[in-house]
């Protein structure tokens, strides 16, 4: 008898574009036969009749390293049916870490990835590891909703190494270098699944100082490379220099992109292993994003392994008065920050209180640098990219919809709008989008996703908790990209498939996961493709210290099936924890 059958869904293995209507029986975690009208019995049946029957998804760039030491559901990632997460991105990770040093990393997470340094303080249980393995050892004796990964971060690494010089970004001798690769080397035959750095200007610790390893030289990342060559394993993952643009005046970027793309070619084939590297559209070029896709095809023809990681819509910031926004150093605002949320928008509507606002300059005093507070209530607004923000919203607004053309009909300035805006109803939220909306629509990003060098990513899950919230991409892009879109062409539902689930497998090597195949991990979403939905934004107060969080469900996901272990059912947590930590070669083998 198997364990679970599920019959009667249209079928989309990950790998054929064409679905098949097909039962699937599992037993012992593995998908045992796929045909039509099985005929044997389970213990369990779940009817797939009007459903679609997917792999769950792989999530390549998530930062939980902090969460999975405390958490076991994983949400928001579990929500949107993701079965197995890569973490450490982006350079920054919590191993090694020097004994008593665990704040320097803090600082470092808390400012890149605006993780609360709060609740990483009181939620992981600091001083149960010092290496690297002894992190993934810990990892290992837990149980989680879905399969975790973890990459080595070069921030955590350089750290534990050259300490404040490293911090600093001093050159690192021979000796450091020596000691760097030795790490990462053992760290890949311990179970990482790659190695990652951030060389971007915008990535720094609370503090304000860029990360760790940003103006690493030609000679210490291929030092990394020559150690993943002598471990035969791992992904190099990196967010380059420029990929955002060159900076603004006083913060120029390092690197030109196309130089960086030269560089991670040459770490690539040093390396023998496979790369991946953020990339977007922005303003200040428009059309860089295909030059640079050219630039990869050109160096992957001369042996290099670069997969461009790309995002599903534009990238954007979240302004709300429960959250982040412009006014939150304002000294009146200040004054008032405390008073229950409803006193507190009365307040604000004051007529000399509101002018406060919008005049007043702000009190720094005791604000880290580096913090997102302080980074908001600096940042330079971009009205004309500042969109009304709901949980229904298509990420696709017109120009017209800007608050920038909204206050010129009203006769406001920007600033105003937006201010009047969210004093407007209690949960009102905007986002400015910094990334993919040059043209006011997503065709470049389609054409991101269907080129056959880029990898689908970036969703951040786990990270920028209260500002950014893209873990929701794997149901965005079933909704919005394989079915809502209305101003320009769609993604075909097998296309969209196969790049969340098969594809990002592969990449990593997670070859037993990705595609619905006898023999194969029974990692499967059934999901009312026509009924779902993502749900309504909502502001949560449930991370250690109470920290906040950003959250948005889905409605739609019939069942989530983990290692053949139902983990959610009709959109709740069914309590099963089948997901483990998957080492580096376990998972089928890098």
């Amino acid at each position: 008898m198997h364990d679970i059958m599920i019959r009667g869904g249209l079928v989309y293995d990950g790998l054929d574009p064409v679905p098949q209507q097909l039962d699937i029986a599992i037993k012992d975690g593995l998908i045992q036969a796929m045909a039509a009208n099985l005929t044997a019995d389970a213990k369990v049946v779940i009817s797939a009749d009007g459903a679609i029957v997917a792999p769950a998804w792989v999530d390549i760039h998530t930062h939980y390293d902090g969460q999975v030491t405390w958490d076991s559901e994983m949400n928001p990632s579990a929500s949107h049916g993701v079965g197995t997460i890569v973490m450490g991105n982006c350079g920054v990770g919590f191993a090694p870490v020097p004994k008593g040093g665990e704040q320097d990393l803090i600082d470092l997470m808390e400012g890149v990835e605006d993780i609360p340094g709060s609740a990483l303080h009181e939620g992981m249980p600091w001083g149960a590891w010092e290496t690297y393995g002894e992190y993934l050892d810990l990892l290992e004796t837990k149980t989680y909703a879905l399969d975790i990964s973890s990459l080595i971060a070069h921030g955590a690494v350089r750290n534990f190494v050259m300490g404040a010089r490293g911090r600093a970004n001093e050159a690192a001798t021979q000796d450091d270098l020596n000691a760097m690769s030795d790490i990462v080397e053992q760290a890949l035959r311990d179970g990482a699944v790659g190695f990652s750095t951030s060389r971007i200007l915008g990535h720094r610790s609370i503090t304000g100082d860029p990360v760790p390893g940003t103006f690493a030289n030609e000679i210490e990342v291929l030092a990394i490379a020559r150690a993943m060559k002598r471990a035969g394993a791992g992904v190099f993952q990196l967010i380059p220099s420029s990929t955002l643009g060159s900076g603004r005046e006083g913060f120029e970027e390092h690197t030109a992109l196309s130089d960086e793309i030269d560089l991670i070619a040459k770490l690539s084939r040093e390396s023998g292993r496979a790369a991946t590297f953020t990339l977007f559209q922005v303003d200040d070029w428009h059309d860089q994003w295909q030059l640079a896709l050219k630039q990869v095809k050109d160096h992957n023809a001369a042996g290099a392994q670069i997969f461009p990681q790309v995002g599903s819509r534009p990238t954007g910031l979240v302004f709300s008065l429960s959250t982040y926004h412009p006014w939150m150093l304002k000294p009146t605002y200040l004054k008032f920050k405390d008073l229950p949320l409803a006193v507190l928008r009365e307040k604000l509507k004051t007529p000399e209180i509101r002018a406060a606002l919008l005049t007043e300059a702000n009190d720094t005093r005791g604000v880290a640098p580096g913090s997102m507070t302080f980074g908001i209530a600096h940042a330079e607004l971009n009205h004309a990219q500042i969109f009304e923000l709901t949980g229904s919203s298509s990420y696709e607004p017109t120009a017209e919809e800007a608050f920038a053309h909204r206050a010129a009909a009203q006769g406001q300035e920007p600033a105003e709008y937006l201010l009047d805006y969210l004093l407007a109803t209690p949960d009102a939220m905007a986002i400015m989008f910094f990334t993919n909306y040059s043209e006011y629509n997503l065709d470049a990003v389609r054409a991101m996703q269907m080129d056959e060098v880029t990898v689908t990513g970036l969703s951040d899950a786990g990270a920028h908790v209260s500002l950014i919230f893209d873990a929701v991409n794997p149901t965005y892009q079933l909704t919005y990209w394989g079915r809502d879109r209305s101003r320009g062409e769609v993604l075909e539902l097998g296309h969209l498939i196969h790049r969340g689930t098969y594809r990002n497998a592969q990449l990593f090597g997670f070859t037993d996961r990705g595609h619905l195949a006898p023999g194969k991990r029974a990692d499967i979403n059934v999901i009312d493709f026509e009924g779902l939905q993502l749900g309504p934004l909502e502001v949560r107060q449930d991370l250690p210290a109470g920290g906040k969080r950003l959250m948005q469900g889905a409605t739609g996901y019939w069942a989530t099936i983990i290692n053949g272990v139902v983990t959610r059912r009709f959109d709740n947590d069914t309590g099963a924890r089948p997901g483990r930590l998957i080492r580096g070669g376990t998972a089928g083998g890098q």
